[in-house]
């Protein structure tokens, strides 16, 4: 049987508009801060592609800096900043700023003052959207950036961090999105590369793979792709509640990412499931780490006011475009019928 992949909130298949565009990167052979006419043509497509990045993102006079990804750009963005934010954030972000924000039931986050937090726009493992106040200090838009409408512009945020490989770029870079004049302390020293904030020769083929992808996702994004998206995630949450009326659909009644379900299952750990659906031809992710030898249950989950047992028996869920009805029941038989037998083996 063919392999279904249902895990792109971890990692998305490559865009074929990514692909092309690093190949024709490939053949520029010039080092971008190089003065000679080799190197000012890498240059222009370094800048080409900030221009496609910021289009793509809303972010039209705010400052772009390539990065190797959101985890450094997280780095970039909270250096030299104290700032609060809440557990259900990634951990890139949990590394910088103090997890002091309340998390309600419902995944929602509050913050009394903005200028001084950090908050995702959505969550990588239940999907829940935010409302993001005026004047946040910064905000993860990995998640969000390519699937749900959105400004960097109209947000009023003074930062926000994105990856490329969320979205159909290559791995291994991604951007700060900074609003125009603020200053960030540098991480990576040496150069004056990327306005003297990140030093260092720029991947110029990652640069190239996110620009091409993001510009690719904006105009799914404005074809109504993510919507076909959202009605088949719709139709597995209905299939898999119908096959197993105990389990729970984090964030179900929340705004959600249209790609995403997390699924608790009582009786049954989420390590267990996707080893089992690994096996049947399945790709999911676990609601909860796996770590030294240790089950943790799911810190985000735990956050919402769900217990250790049920946190520890999520799973995640993640489709996108291609994915179709046909795929989803399959799935949705195939788990429930893994469930089934994880029940009785228990009683």
């Amino acid at each position: 049987m063919t392999r279904l992949y249902l895990d792109w909130n971890a990692t998305t298949p490559l865009r074929p508009e990514a692909r092309a565009a690093m190949i024709a990167a490939m053949d520029l052979v010039g080092n971008p801060s190089s003065v000679h006419a080799e190197g000012r043509a890498a240059k222009a497509l370094i800048e080409k592609s900030r221009a496609q990045l910021a289009a793509a993102l809303g972010a039209d006079g705010a400052d772009i800096v390539f990065t190797s990804g959101a985890t450094e750009a997280a780095a970039l963005a909270s250096a030299g900043r104290d700032l609060a934010c809440s557990e259900v954030e990634h951990d890139a972000v949990l590394a910088w700023c103090e997890p002091l924000l309340p998390v309600d039931a419902a995944g929602r986050i509050e913050a009394n003052v903005p200028r001084e937090s950090a908050i995702q726009l959505a969550n990588s493992e239940t999907g829940i959207v935010q409302t993001l106040p005026q004047g946040l200090a910064l905000s993860d838009l990995t998640q969000a950036f390519g699937k749900v409408p959105l400004a960097f512009n109209w947000l009023g945020c003074d930062m926000g961090m994105v990856s490329a490989h969320k979205l159909g770029g290559p791995k291994g870079v991604g951007a700060l999105v900074l609003r125009q004049g603020l200053e960030t302390s540098a991480q990576l020293r040496g150069g004056g590369q990327e306005m003297g904030r990140r030093a260092g020769t720029e991947n110029l083929i990652g640069i190239a793979g996110f620009a091409a992808a993001a510009e690719a996702a904006a105009r799914d994004l404005a074809n109504g792709v993510w919507d076909e998206v959202a009605e088949i995630r719709n139709i597995l949450d209905s299939a898999l509640s119908g096959l197993a009326n105990n389990t729970i659909s984090v964030g179900k009644e929340a705004s959600r990412l249209p790609n995403t379900i997390c699924l608790i299952a009582p009786g049954w750990k989420g390590e267990t499931q996707v080893m089992a659906m690994d096996l049947a031809g399945y790709a999911v992710s676990a609601g909860s780490a796996c770590s030294s030898g240790k089950v943790r249950a799911s810190r985000v989950l735990r956050a919402m006011g769900f217990d250790d047992g049920l946190a520890a028996q999520a799973i995640r869920i993640s489709i996108g475009p291609g994915i179709t009805r046909d795929d989803v029941l399959r799935f949705a038989e195939g788990w429930a019928a893994a469930y089934a037998r994880a029940l009785a083996r228990a009683a």
